[in-house]
């Protein structure tokens, strides 16, 4: 066997170096590198011994469906595909106090409860058991049918585990926490989190219990520890949320059992997350809709509908470079917006601070939130509030032009049933016959009529004078 060297490793993206320096040359972070003791390595070659033959089988076999347990908490069973997937391993993420901790013991005690799962076990690495007993009695939670511990030694986890009868779901709070004794380096390491969770991976899928991995964030966001630990899991979930705002998103970005990109509503409240079946009502409670740069935005999150109200303000900036301030939105889409405004449509805003907001805390991605943005920032600058009961959504060109969007009718059937009454659309294109839809219907080819229908000049221009 080779001799161990010592080796030194990037805490941010998990590259290998020999030797120390003050910024890692792969992702740019300063101070990340670590010295670490690498492990054996075996010797070079496939003469060391020889594997077995693999069998190997025809695409079109049968398979057994995936088995999944309800949670009995809809919204949750709703993100993850229908339901806990028998074997199945999940990272959650998310900012410090956003309630990660409180999600995933309310999801504990829901399945103990709906489900009637006997072994659910929640393992804490970063709180006593005490503590975890304190907000299970401030949830209302003492009764559920759950088997706590304070340990981090992933050793002593796994002979836990790995019993006669091994339990439904196991939750791993949090996994950064943890640490294996045959490593060197210290918890939280990238080689400690990657070791650590292929271990309970391994277990999970050989016994069959479902895996929930806490997992700590980075200051942009990210799951902290090295890449590949996404890559490990089948399905990696972010619990987002603005600390001003009692609304918390749970996301799926990745889900091998199921859509990518579904969300999740809930409510903080003092007694814990309570569940939002129809979000756009929430998201539209306090809307007043007379106020001029109020934008109802009709919009897609996986496979669920969403209506949320998209705020726009421009006030005159003083001389030099003016504010582009954005929460809830794509800053560069903004500034492309804002130029296709000025170059296509002749309106002269490179004189205003433009403060954009999506209300309620929520992150819209999509490109279909063009047209709503633009509606926003016209009825701003023009001091006009859009027509009452009116939805907009549509991807915009460089050139002015309005995209077709898909999905066109689970928009519109939302906003319906909601009480609006009318829609501004992009061209429906190749479709062959128009929405089934009680709204009516106003098509925007181009964004120049957007313009004219807020009572502004609207005259198209073919680029910048």
């Amino acid at each position: 066997m080779a001799k161990a060297a010592a080796r030194y490793v990037c805490q941010s993206c998990g590259a290998s170096f020999p030797r120390w320096s003050g910024r890692c040359d792969s992702c740019g972070e300063w101070n990340t590198i670590v010295e670490e003791a690498a492990a054996e390595t075996a010797p070079k070659g496939l003469s060391a011994g020889r594997g077995r033959k693999i069998d190997l089988q025809p695409l079109a076999g049968e398979s057994a469906p995936a088995l999944r347990r309800g949670s009995g908490i809809a919204e949750f069973d709703r993100v993850v595909g229908g339901g806990l997937v028998k074997g199945s391993a999940l990272l959650i993420g998310g900012d410090p106090g956003i309630g990660k901790s409180t999600l995933v013991l309310q999801v504990a005690a829901a399945l103990g409860r709906f489900a009637g799962a006997p072994g659910t076990v929640y393992i804490s690495g970063e709180e006593a058991i005490e503590q975890v007993r304190l907000r299970a009695g401030r949830l209302g939670l003492l009764q559920a049918p759950i088997s706590l511990a304070a340990a981090t030694s992933i050793r002593d986890i796994a002979a836990t585990l790995d019993g006669a009868s091994p339990p439904e779901l196991v939750i791993i709070d949090s996994i950064q926490t943890m640490y294996l004794d045959n490593l060197d380096s210290a918890p939280g390491t990238v080689a400690q989190v990657r070791a650590s969770a292929a271990e309970l991976i391994r277990l999970a899928k050989r016994r069959g219990f479902s895996l929930l991995l806490v997992g700590h964030v980075t200051k942009e966001g990210m799951i902290a520890g090295p890449r590949v630990l996404e890559h490990m899991v089948d399905t990696v979930l972010y619990f987002e949320g603005e600390r001003g705002h009692q609304f918390r998103i749970l996301r799926a970005v990745k889900n091998r059992f199921g859509p990518a990109n579904e969300i999740g509503v809930f409510e903080m409240t003092d007694a814990g997350l309570i569940e939002v079946p129809n979000p756009s009502a929430l998201f539209l409670a306090d809307r007043h809709s007379e106020v001029s740069g109020a934008t109802v935005f009709a919009g897609m999150e996986g496979s669920r509908p969403l209506l949320v109200e998209i705020q726009a303000l421009l006030a005159p900036a003083p001389p030099g470079s003016p504010r582009r301030a954005v929460v809830g939105w794509d800053s560069g889409r903004l500034a492309m917006v804002l130029a296709v405004l000025e170059a296509r449509c002749g309106l002269a805003l490179g004189a205003y601070d433009v403060y954009l907001n999506v209300a309620g805390g929520l992150r819209v991605g999509e490109p279909a939130a063009d047209l709503a943005v633009a509606a926003a920032l016209l009825s701003s600058r023009l001091a006009r509030p859009m027509p009452a009961g009116t939805v907009v959504f549509g991807e915009i060109g460089l050139g002015g032009e309005v995209r077709p969007v898909s999905q066109i009718d689970q928009r519109l059937k939302e906003a319906e049933k909601l009480g609006f009454t009318d829609a501004l659309i992009p061209p429906l294109g190749g479709r062959r016959k128009t929405p089934a839809s009680g709204l009516n219907l106003a098509s925007i080819a181009h964004l120049s009529e957007l313009v004219a229908r807020l009572g502004g000049r609207g005259a198209p221009r073919g680029g910048a004078d």
